[in-house]
Order: C-alpha cells, then structure tokens, then sequence
C-alpha cells in the first residue's frame, strides 16, 4: 500500500526515543496519551520490569487491548531506558495517527528509520511481515484501555451476597465501548486509505489531460 503523503510529517524524536503522532502534533503539547509499539515484533507494550542485571525491561503482547496507555513523557522514558530502545515506536492514541500508521505507511516508515539504528541483522531476527491478516489480528482485539497504573497492587473487595446476585442478574455486558472503538480506528483508517487513493486518481486525471493535450497540439497543423 501507497505511504500517505502525511506519513513523513508524523515522524518524531524526543531524547532518542522515535514517535508517530498525529500531523498536526507539536512538540508543545505534551499531555497526549500514547501507545509503545514494538514495530518488529508487532506487539504492544504491556508492563515492564527488570532483567537478571537490572536493567529495564519492556515486556509486550500482540494485542491492542493489552497495551497499556501511557502519557508521554514516562513513554518516551521508558524507551530510553529499555534494554532494547530501537524496537520501539511511541504511537499517539489518535484516530489520524492511528490510520497513519497501521495503513498509511508510518509502521514501514518507522521499521526503516530503526532498523538504520539498530543494523538490519538485528531488526530482522524478529521481524514479523506486516500482512493485512497480522494487522488484522493485531487491531481486532482492541478493546476498553485499561487505566491503572502498571506495577501497582489492586486491592480486592470482598463481595457481598447481595452484589452477587446484583452481578448475576445484569448478565454479560456486551463491550460496545470496545466495538465503538474499533469501528471509529478502521474508519479512520479507511479514511486515510480514500485520500491516498483520491490522491493518486487526481495524479492520474491530470497525467492524462496533459497527454491528450500533447497529442492534440501535434495533430494541430
């Protein structure tokens, strides 16, 4: 698929950490909540810990509903800090960013500016090819984003009889938060799909105009 001609405009670095945000994005507005993105693996950042040597340790599952969401500033953090900083992306949770980057080009553009990073034998051990079922796969599991903090204990309230049966009565809810959510990230990506394409048939229109004027003006004595 064709990169977007807004793709380039999205690419971003902050203290050695790469980011994807949305166009319009600026290095000022630092309250916008984002996603770490294991763009090889093409997982998404889920916790962290330590290794055996005291370093940090990202750790990732390939799924979009067990990413964690971040702000910023501890994202961009966090992949400095990482073991291995040139795997990961910080991707803005943002419809455009989001089309952007799953179809619009930004996954490959950001693959290429690591990999220049990190050495092609290294990204391309993990490398997992970027099919439309493996994305397909990935967004589909998209559901509510989780909001507590990583690494901190829940406390367990214990139930009483009366909220079991409460609980029990209300049946399984049906997640259409998580549906709402995924609908709006693939219109946004269809949506960046339709203007690439109305793009390039635009290209194309006035390729062939300017042909048929060519030929007009040699047939023209």
């Amino acid at each position: 698929m064709p990169d977007n001609t807004l793709t380039p405009d999205c690419l971003h670095k902050i203290g050695g950490a790469q980011l994807f945000m949305s166009p319009t994005w600026t290095p000022d507005q630092k309250g916008v909540k984002v996603q770490i993105v294991d763009v090889f693996a093409l997982e998404l950042a889920t916790g962290y810990s330590k290794d055996p040597e005291g370093r940090l340790l990202l750790s990732s599952e390939p799924s979009v509903s067990s990413g964690r969401t971040w702000s910023l500033a501890k994202a961009c953090q966090l992949v400095r800090n990482d073991r291995r900083p040139e795997r990961w992306v910080v991707l803005q949770r943002n419809k455009k960013a989001w089309g952007l980057f799953w179809v619009g080009g930004g996954l490959d553009q950001c693959r290429a500016a690591l990999t220049a990073a990190m050495g092609v034998e290294q990204a391309g051990g993990a490398l997992v090819p970027a099919t439309p079922e493996a994305l397909l796969r990935l967004i589909l599991t998209l559901e509510e984003p989780e909001v507590e903090p990583v690494l901190i204990t829940k406390v367990k309230k214990e139930k009483k009889p009366s909220d079991e049966e409460e609980i029990l009565d209300r049946g399984p809810s049906f997640p259409w938060r998580a549906v709402a959510l995924t609908s709006a990230v693939w219109l946004a990506a269809l949506g960046v799909l339709g203007a690439s394409l109305t793009t390039q048939l635009q290209q194309q229109d006035q390729r062939l105009q300017q042909l048929i004027e060519r030929l007009d003006a040699r047939r023209t004595p």
